[in-house]
Order: structure tokens, then sequence, then C-alpha cells
């Protein structure tokens, strides 16, 4: 036994929980954050307020969250993963009755202090009670229709809410993220072309709903799609938004204009430049390069989580794991199409980089979780 093995095991328990944390992971998640609170300094003109300064103090209360998610023992989560999905199910009703309106949605509960999207929390209780279901599942009935069909009322009933909102986006990432863990479970892969051939025939029944009485989903979200396939249509109108946002990435060239030298953010061009359009910004000032490098420590994040899963023969924290890695992954890969004209707007936050509170600290704690799987992995 060598002098370090023999001090970890001597050494008490909460002590060695720290040890044994996910260290280049937490290093990574504060190299991703620090891009935000730069840019949120630069298109403040060069100030901590409004954004800079909210967004730094949410990072470190995420991150005290973080370190208390990942001392609680994994077992422990899985005996609450039920819990803690029917209390974002009654927190999506109460947006439902009490939600405060924003931008023509109704999706927050106002906390005095913050604004909580109950939508957010969801994308990680139902990862939960997924990776829980088939933890206590036995592998030979995971494909069999009988027990198909719990884990597709689970995603449906959120996803259900949450497009009453509406939040196409949020609804989108509930079911790919949901139905990520079914496959990575184990469910027969038919199911999964099953569930692709209706979604064709739902995007088609879509478009052809438009301007009819049944009509499927609301204008400004037909607007949206008719932007996203021609946005020089209506440049100042419907199209605004994606057109400045490929003049600002076109306009970083390789290097990027300069720190606090973007002309579309400084010069308000640039809507929601804080918020979901903020990846634009990162790559008018750090060009090709800066985007790159904020992308490759995406990357690296969705690695050190999935050698994680890999390594851990604990069946709930290896769903757990990867269905997180999943869902961290959607989000960054479905706001960079967005802002780049690959794939319609859809109100879809940049992780860790974009201002907002809920969305911040509902990843902080889903990492947590991560953290705690790594820790209390069978050794």
């Amino acid at each position: 036994m060598s002098f370090l093995e023999y001090n970890v095991k001597t050494t008490p328990s909460g002590i060695r929980k720290v040890l044994f944390l996910n260290w280049p992971l937490i290093l990574l998640l504060a190299a991703v954050s620090s891009f935000g609170f730069l840019m949120l300094y630069s298109v403040a003109g060069g100030s901590m307020s409004p954004w800079a300064e909210p967004q730094i103090k949410r990072f470190i209360l995420g991150l005290t969250v973080m370190f208390i998610v990942a001392m609680v023992p994994i077992w422990l989560w899985r005996n609450l993963s039920v819990v803690a999905y029917l209390g974002s199910i009654v927190l999506l009703l109460a947006v439902e009755f009490f939600g405060a309106v924003g931008m023509g949605a109704q999706r927050w509960i106002d906390l005095g202090f913050m604004r909580l999207q109950p939508s957010e929390l969801t994308k990680i209780t139902l990862i939960m009670v997924l990776a829980a279901y088939y933890d206590a599942l036995p592998i030979n009935k995971v494909s069999r229709p009988l027990w198909v069909i719990l884990p597709v009322l689970l995603i449906m009933v959120p996803t259900y809410l949450v497009l009453r909102q509406p939040d196409l986006g949020t609804a989108l990432l509930l079911m790919i993220g949901g139905g990520a863990v079914m496959f990575l479970a184990g469910v027969h892969w038919a199911y999964f072309v099953a569930v692709l051939t209706t979604g064709i025939a739902t995007v088609t029944a879509v478009f052809q709903s438009r301007g009819t009485e049944w009509q499927l989903i609301k204008d400004y979200q037909f607007r949206r799609i008719d932007t996203f396939l021609d946005p020089s249509a209506d440049p100042l109108g419907a199209g605004y938004h994606i057109t400045q946002a490929k003049i600002a990435l076109g306009s970083g060239g390789w290097t990027g204009r300069g720190f606090m030298q973007g002309t579309q953010s400084r010069l308000n061009f640039l809507p929601e430049k804080h918020t979901d359009f903020i990846f634009t910004t990162l790559a008018e000032e750090f060009g090709f390069i800066g985007a790159f490098s904020l992308l490759a420590l995406y990357a690296l994040i969705i690695v050190f989580c999935v050698i994680s899963a890999l390594t851990n023969r604990d069946r709930f924290a290896s769903l757990l794991t990867l269905g997180i890695a999943t869902t961290f992954f959607l989000f960054f890969a479905v706001n960079m199409s967005m802002v780049m004209g690959l794939a319609p707007v859809v109100g879809v936050p940049l992780p860790l980089v974009s201002y907002g509170g809920s969305a911040m600290l509902v990843l902080l704690l889903a990492f947590g979780l991560v953290q705690s799987a790594h820790i209390h992995r069978p050794r």
C-alpha cells in the first residue's frame, strides 16, 4: 500500500469524499462559467452590473449547492427520485395557475428574490426518475411493451405541461432527454423507429394545420419556422434576430474584433445579447478560436461525464450521469445550432454562459448529482 493509498483509506469520510470529487470536471465548469462572466461584462459596456455580478453570485451559490448534493450518498438520491419528479410536476401545475408572464409565455414562478423556471428543474428530475425506474427493472423486461408504457407516460406528462406554457424548445429537450435515457437503458431500437415515424407524421400534421381551426402550434412558432427556412424574407421583422446573429458570427473572423470591441452587441444590433444569443457576442469578439475553445470545453465536460458513467458499476448512477451528460449536450448543441441558423430559434440558453438564475442553479445541481455518483461508486 502506497503512502497516498494509506492516507486516503485512513482519512475521515468527509475529507475522503472531497478527495474523490471529479476535480477536472469542476475546473471545466468554472472555465465555461468564466466565459459567461466575461461576455456579460462585455455586453454591459464594461460594467459588472446588471448581469455579470448577479451571475457570479449565482455561480457561487450553485457551486455550493453542487458540493452539498455531491456529499449526499447516491442511493439517497435514487430513493428521492420519485418525490423530486412529483415535486417538479406540482411546480409545473403551479405555473399553469400562478405563473409569471414574460415575452408572451407563462413559464416562471416569482419567488421575490428570483424567478424560478420549473421546466429547467424538470429536465433533471425526469432523468432521475427514469434512471431509478430502469435500475429497479430487470434487464429482461426493459423492452417489453407493458414496461415501456410507464416511462413514456413519465416523459409525456411534463412535456404536455411545458407545451402549454408554451415552450416548444424545452418540451423537445424533455422528450429527447427522456428518450435518450430509455435508449441507454437498453430499450429496443424498434420503439425509437416508431417514435421517429410518428414524429415525421406529427410535423406533417403541424404544417397542414396552419391557418385552420385546429392549428397545432402558435402563430409565432410558425413564424420562427419561416424565419429558419428563409430569414432574408423579413430581415427587419421575424428574420432580424438570426440575420444580426449571422453578421456577428461572420465579422469575428479567426481571432475576433477583440474583447469589448464587438459592434453588433455594443451598438445593440444583436437582440437578446446576454441570454440566448450570447454565443454570437463571443464569436464576434474572440472569433473562431474563442468559439472553438468554448466548444472544446463543453466536449471535455461530456467526455469526463461519459468516462465516469462507464467506469461506474452502479446502474442508477451510470444512467443518471449519462442522462445528465446528454441533456447538457442538447443544451449547447441546440443553442449553437439556433444562433448559426442551423435550427429554428426556440429559446434555449447557452449552458453556464447565458444570463439566467434557474438554468445555472439547476445545471450545477445536476452536476452535483454527477459528482455524487462519482464519489459513491463501488470501489
